[in-house]
């Protein structure tokens, strides 16, 4: 969407600090909360002062004693040879496990996340986890906790700031995405029996010892096919549980962590075949 459409999507005028705030307390976020957002600037109508102002507010509400956590995924640093959009050659390959920059915490730019959370990585006091291509990032009461230590193997099971998350109760937060980007419920899928799940293996650039390497590291075959199914069951069965309402232009949703990922992965278990 063009800062044009914008402008035009916002009828009833722009969105600045003080309206985002009042629209996350009626949604019901809370002082001291634990908050995992995903989020689509665009779809937020002209916001006077971009992702800067959305983050501002969200931590405005939760406050001293309170954590945002966003996602700060690099898939690009990844083994070539699974890279489907768009795939490369096959010769590529080689020259790519040998001169692709390593991870670095500080520089490695987010892709795919979106313009809110490429901002709040950079941000001042804001930690990051240090896996290469599923990492976190994190500000606030718990950050260290949530993000330290995040195992290379399996990156988004139990050695994850996901599951951090799990331990401490945290709430997700999507604004204006659908549960196709809900990160969490790939804890689920580590968690859940079905006959389909298989490890694979994958790599990334990193450093070990001051030196670059490419390091090869056990995964799950993961999938958002069925996220969208899973959200709306979820919704159906516990509808006290979530809470819907309108963030600038786009549409909220607020929802407890845990009861989601016992829910999908009970769901998984049972539906996914």
């Amino acid at each position: 969407m063009s800062e044009a459409d914008a402008v035009s999507k916002s009828r009833s005028g722009p969105v600045t600090v003080i309206s985002l705030r009042k629209d996350f307390e009626n949604l019901g976020i809370k002082k001291g909360m634990r908050l995992l957002v995903h989020s689509s600037l665009s779809k937020l109508g002209w916001v006077c002062g971009g992702p800067v102002a959305v983050i501002r507010a969200i931590e405005e509400v939760i406050g001293v004693d309170g954590t945002l956590v966003m996602p700060a995924h690099s898939g690009d640093l990844s083994e070539p040879s699974s890279w489907q959009n768009p795939p490369v050659p096959e010769s590529w390959h080689g020259t790519i496990r040998k001169t692709m920059p390593p991870f670095d915490r500080s520089a490695t730019p987010t892709r795919g996340m979106g313009k809110i959370p490429e901002t709040f990585r950079k941000m001042k006091a804001v930690v990051r986890s240090n896996h290469p291509q599923v990492s976190f990032v994190a500000r606030g009461k718990d950050a260290l906790y949530i993000t330290d230590d995040h195992q290379l193997d399996f990156g988004m099971g139990e050695g994850s700031p996901l599951a951090r998350m799990y331990e401490l109760r945290a709430f997700i937060l999507l604004i204006g995405v659908t549960h196709s980007n809900n990160s969490s419920l790939h804890l689920a899928e580590y968690r859940a029996e079905y006959p389909s799940k298989e490890v694979c293996k994958d790599g990334a650039p990193v450093v070990e010892k001051g030196q670059r390497v490419w390091k090869e590291f056990s995964d799950i075959s993961l999938s958002t096919d069925d996220f969208e199914d899973i959200g709306k069951a979820f919704e159906s069965e516990y509808p006290s549980l979530v809470s819907r309402g309108r963030v600038g232009y786009a549409d909220g949703l607020l929802i407890p962590q845990r009861e989601l990922v016992d829910f999908a992965t009970r769901w998984m278990s049972e539906n996914r075949k």
